[in-house]
């Protein structure tokens, strides 16, 4: 019996020693705006909030969406045009971003190539129809080496790890050791 109550007690401590210091970890970071530029659709103004700026191509942010007086009893869509989208344009509707429920928003998006990209926005709302959109959005160029580049560079050690192995099957050649064991 009490080498029972023992253990239930080093699997309560230990259970505890686990526990408690992921509860701060967990918890959910806000997104740290940078950059804001306001947009007028229709009877709503937009506040886009920007994680990054200037903006790179290649490069992951959040945006932010947040209409005057919330999202709430709102709707709307998204509409992305550049050279980084197929089409020219992509369509998608406002959803809460994930990690600021009170805004619409994109979580951990880049933009494919450089260049001038437009936001455009069509929101539903209690003052009726609105559209709007942030123009001439320029997006540098990628940073760092271009990205051939840097997958050579990531490459040599897999290709030098082939390289050892080759030279190792052709000295110890399994196949013709097997064949020349006696039976």
């Amino acid at each position: 019996m009490r080498v029972l109550r023992t253990l239930a007690a080093i699997f309560g401590v230990t259970l505890l020693t686990l526990l408690l210091p992921a509860t701060p970890a967990s918890a959910v970071t806000p997104v740290t705006v940078v950059h804001t530029e306001h947009v007028k659709a229709g009877p709503y103004d937009v506040t886009l909030g920007f994680s990054v700026w200037p903006l790179r191509a290649m490069k992951s942010l959040d945006f932010t969406f947040t209409p005057d007086g919330g999202i709430a009893g709102k709707s709307g869509k998204l509409v992305l045009d550049g050279p980084g989208f197929k089409g020219g344009h992509e369509v998608e509707p406002l959803v809460r971003h994930p990690r600021e429920r009170d805004d619409w928003g994109l979580d951990v998006r880049a933009f494919d190539a450089p260049g001038t990209y437009r936001i455009g926005f069509e929101i539903d709302g209690p003052a009726g129809h609105g559209a709007g959109a942030l123009e001439n959005l320029t997006v540098l160029d990628q940073p760092g080496p271009p990205i051939a580049a840097s997958w050579v560079v990531c490459a040599l050690p897999v290709l030098g790890l082939i390289a050892l192995f080759a030279i190792a099957w052709r000295r110890v050649r399994p196949g013709r050791m097997a064949a020349a064991a006696p039976l």
